[in-house]
Formats: C-alpha cells, structure tokens, sequence
C-alpha cells in the first residue's frame, strides 16, 4: 500500500471512529433536554431520579429536582405564573384542584402517553389532568406492646386508655386531616357534615399530646415511645417497621383513605414531548418498580408489584382497591378553613 493511500484510509479510519459516538449522542431524542420539577426530598426524589434514569440513558433526557414543601412549590409557581420555575409539577390530590382552576397545567391524553391505559380504575380522578403515580394511605396507627386490644378505628382515638398518648396531624394539612374525614364517617358523617367527626375529637382531646406538622417528628415520638398511637402514613409505618419499632397500620372497616400523587405538566413549558415521555415512563414497568422500591408506596397501574413489595403496601388485592374511598377533593378544599377553625377551638379551648 502506497504512503499516501495508507494515510488516506488512515484519516478516514479514525474519522469514523470519532463521528460515530457523536452522531450517536446527536440522535438521542431529548439531548441538551433538563426538565425541571418539584421534589420533596430524601428517599422519595431518589425513588423517582431512579425511576427516570432510563430516559437519560436512551433518550439524552435530564430531571432536575427542586426540593420544598408542595405548598411553597404550589406558591412559587402561582406567583411565576409567565416565567414558571417548573417544567412538570409534582402535586398531591388536594392541590391539584387549585392547579387546574388556575390554568397552570395542561390536560394530558391517551395520545400523549400510551401507558395511562394501564391506570387502575378509579385512580385518575380529576378527569384528562395530571397523571396518577403513586398513593399514599393514612389510617390510625399504633404500637402493640403499649396498645391493647388493637386499634380498629379512627374512634378507638378516643379510647380511655390511650390518654396523653396519642399523636395526629394538625387541621391546618389538607392532607393530614383527612382522618376527621374518617372520624366523621364512621359515626354517621360526612363530608357536608363533620359534626360527628368534632365530638369523638372532643372525647379524644385528653388523648392528644401532640400535632405533628410532618412523618418525620410523628417516627421520633413513636421511636422515644412518648406516643404509642394516632393517625399516620403507611410508608411511616414502614420506616419504623424496617428500623424494628411494631407498629401497626390499620384499615378501618369504613374504607382507606388515599391522596394520590400525580405528575402534571406545566402549562408555558417548551418541552411538553420530553414531559409526556417522562409521564409513560414513570408509569412503565420499570417506572412502578422503582417508585415502589423506593417508597414502599402504592403504584397507580396494573403492574405487579414483586410479593416483597406487596406485603409492604395497602392496594394489594382487588378486595383491597375495592375498599379505596372515593373523596370529594372540591369539597374538601371548600371546607378546609371551617375544619381549621373548628379543629384548633376543640383543642386549645
């Protein structure tokens, strides 16, 4: 081979071995792509960082987390509604109602992400906005060394036996406080009519020792055994079970009361194709698989969880999906300040 044929064949060579892992890099879809949403920390970011990492992997696609409070992020991007801080927005059940009465969020179709299909009945509740995830249960919760017999109900609360020693979350969380919702219930209540719910809370009062404004304070009173009952999350009651404090999570025979967590995309966003990708692969096998590893929360499609898993969630069983309160967030949300002025009389009066 002439010296000049073989440089030739040389730069061409090494030319091809250059350009092809950048026309590779060029060809994935969402390259250069970051899409920024809100996060709440801890394992929970983690779960769904791990459940979007396919994307970057095959697709060159980015997620950024923002980490607050789900009532501050819902503020900020109110407030920054031209120039919004978020590309999709994490939002539990009872903020979506404000996201979509304020035009913040874009409705989200089959077309768009193929894998809503895959929803369980039921669990989509506000129409084609947002996409459903992953569900949080509350239920009363107690330590069996300390509590016996066994809680049954949100009105055991007001057991004699449980004085000064019972934890639950302030009215002042929409969420937390959907155990008045359960105390209501039980006792011939409703929605349109808490009364039932403020009695079994006056009979209770001397029970209550502390309001916690998180899980985080509610797993330290039950770790210092200052509190042995309450009303708590079940992926709380997991942490502790996995750190080898007992404590039991109860479904009451009235029904499980849920908020779902669902990914939404924001509306004046320029990557709505890159959301709608993360939405179907959050929802893919892979994505439940993750979000569940991580969290020990309920999953929103068919998928099968792994029996490990299973044992660590509410939704289990179609007996158990059966037993998933439907709940009136509207409703709901219209009567947050009565039950934060009701809730706050009884126990500081």
């Amino acid at each position: 081979m002439k010296r000049r044929t073989f440089l030739k064949f040389s730069m061409a060579a090494a030319g091809g071995a250059l350009a092809a892992p950048y026309v590779h890099a060029q060809s994935k879809k969402f390259a250069g792509i970051t899409l920024r949403m809100n996060g709440f920390g801890g394992k929970w970011d983690a779960a769904l960082l791990k459940a979007a990492a396919p994307l970057e992997e095959k697709h060159g696609l980015k997620v950024q987390m923002d980490t607050g409070t789900q009532s501050a992020q819902l503020i900020k991007l109110l407030a920054q509604k031209d120039d919004p801080p978020f590309d999709v927005f994490q939002g539990d059940s009872p903020y979506m109602i404000e996201l979509a009465r304020n035009g913040m969020i874009e409705e989200i179709k089959v077309s768009d992400v193929p894998n809503i299909k895959r929803i369980l009945p039921g669990f989509r509740e506000f129409g084609d906005y947002g996409v459903p995830f992953s569900l949080t249960s509350m239920g009363p919760a107690y330590n069996p060394k300390f509590v016996k017999p066994a809680l049954t109900s949100y009105s055991d609360l007001a057991r004699p036996d449980l004085k000064g020693r019972v934890v639950v979350f302030p009215a002042t969380s929409s969420p937390g406080s959907l155990f008045l919702l359960g105390l209501a219930e039980e006792n011939g209540g409703s929605i349109s009519n808490m009364e039932p719910a403020y009695k079994v809370l006056e009979a209770a009062k001397s029970n209550i020792v502390a309001l916690a404004q998180s899980t985080t304070p509610q797993m330290q009173m039950y770790q210092a055994e200052e509190v042995y009952a309450g009303v708590f999350w079940k992926y709380g009651t997991y942490q502790l079970n996995s750190k080898g404090f007992p404590i039991e999570f109860v479904v009451p025979p009235v029904g499980i009361y849920s908020v779902t967590t669902y990914l939404n995309i924001v509306k004046s966003t320029k990557f709505s194709e890159a959301a709608h990708a993360l939405a179907e692969q959050f929802l893919s096998d892979g994505g439940m698989l993750a979000i569940a590893e991580g969290t020990r929360s309920d999953i929103a499609t068919d998928f099968k969880l792994p029996e490990e898993l299973r044992n660590n969630v509410v939704f289990a069983s179609p007996e158990r999906i059966a037993q998933k309160k439907k709940i009136d967030w509207k409703a709901w949300e219209e009567g947050h300040s009565a039950r934060i002025e009701r809730f706050n009389r009884i126990i500081r009066g």
